[in-house]
């Protein structure tokens, strides 16, 4: 098979381009050349701006497209009508962001999407990377599905992931947990012990889509994992088993959170059960993806290769965000133990 992929460098492409080329295909990269230039040498790798030149994909043909790089309906419009007769599958990586309304759980692929406003869609063609925001994210890329399957009637996938961690997370949304974990003492641990959460290993996404395009599957679908949501409990539990680093969980209540005005993810993946997003953000149905071979490695894999890749890039030890967090959590749990008269 001979696979086009756009962008192709960043997180979730290498996993892409990883199992592809393990699987024996064909792959080509289409990017700027800024982002890890030098990751793929042995493969070929055209280089153009999607934004203002894609004259480096005239006169090619392949077997389908994946598209990890798109974030606006005027840049898929300009791909896909390119690709519309030079390849027979496109492949967009669009976000379970696209749900109108969060605070349902069980959002399938056929639950309503969200829609900009009639200002922001007024000036949608004039829209920059600039523009995306989390308020205007999901309704953009779900105008960007539309654009595609529009485009390439019966022959466009849409890929909804949710949170995606694993080796070369550039968020480490994910990632602070196995890192924290494993540096002991005592760790902050926000209540609801019980609140559901859904991820999905970069590894297993980015094999599951090669093999969709293998198997020629279209339409949407949401690549959450694991089988079922599992509590925040099971999920720091969990990721401790990997560390022998001693160590102890501290509970703190939501209401003491919320009351210093934090947040939906203020706290890495904290969701506060008061939200009206929190019944249905972590609890998206992925029953249609699973049954199209989407499989989940065990939690402590993923956190596994978390933290053998922070030790591969050399910054477990000075990463920032980590750093921030540390200070943040230690005022927090002064002022918790105060309120307990501890």
């Amino acid at each position: 098979m001979k696979l086009l992929v756009l962008g192709g460098t960043r997180f979730l492409g290498p996993a892409i381009v990883d199992e592809a080329v393990a699987r024996g295909h064909e792959v080509t990269l289409f990017n700027r050349g800024k982002t890890n230039p030098d990751l793929f040498p042995d493969l070929e790798t055209l280089l153009g701006d999607r934004n203002v030149d894609l004259s480096a994909l005239e006169g090619r043909t392949w077997d389908a497209v994946v598209d990890t790089c798109g974030y606006l309906p005027w840049q898929l419009e300009r791909s896909a009508r390119l690709l519309s007769s030079a390849v027979a599958q496109y492949v967009f990586i669009s976000t379970v962001s696209v749900y109108a309304d969060e605070s349902h759980p069980g959002l399938d692929e056929e639950s309503r999407v969200a829609r900009l406003s009639d200002e922001e869609y007024e000036r949608i063609d004039a829209m920059t990377l600039a523009d995306v925001t989390g308020v205007t994210y999901g309704p953009l890329k779900a105008l960007c599905e539309r654009a595609v399957e529009r485009l390439m009637p019966g022959r466009a996938t849409a890929v909804r992931p949710g949170l995606i961690c694993g080796p070369r997370d550039p968020t480490h949304r994910f990632g602070y947990w196995p890192w924290r974990l494993d540096r002991g003492g005592e760790v902050l641990a926000p209540r609801p012990m019980d609140g559901p959460q859904q991820f999905v290993d970069v590894r297993d996404l980015g094999g599951w889509i090669v093999r969709l395009v293998e198997e020629g599957h279209v339409g949407p679908y949401n690549a959450v994992g694991p089988g079922a949501p599992i509590p925040m409990e099971e999920l720091l539990y969990g990721v401790k088993s990997v560390s022998v680093t001693p160590g102890s969980l501290t509970w703190v209540d939501e209401e003491f959170l919320v009351a210093r005005d934090l947040g939906m993810w203020s706290i890495p993946l904290w969701v506060p059960a008061g939200d009206r997003r929190a019944r249905g953000f972590n609890a998206v149905s992925n029953a249609r993806a699973v049954a199209h071979g989407l499989t989940f490695r065990p939690l402590a894999e993923t956190a596994r290769g978390v933290l053998d890749d922070f030790d591969r890039r050399g910054d477990r030890a000075t990463w920032e965000f980590g750093e921030e967090m540390l200070v943040k959590e230690a005022e927090l749990l002064r002022q918790w133990r105060e309120r307990a008269g501890g």
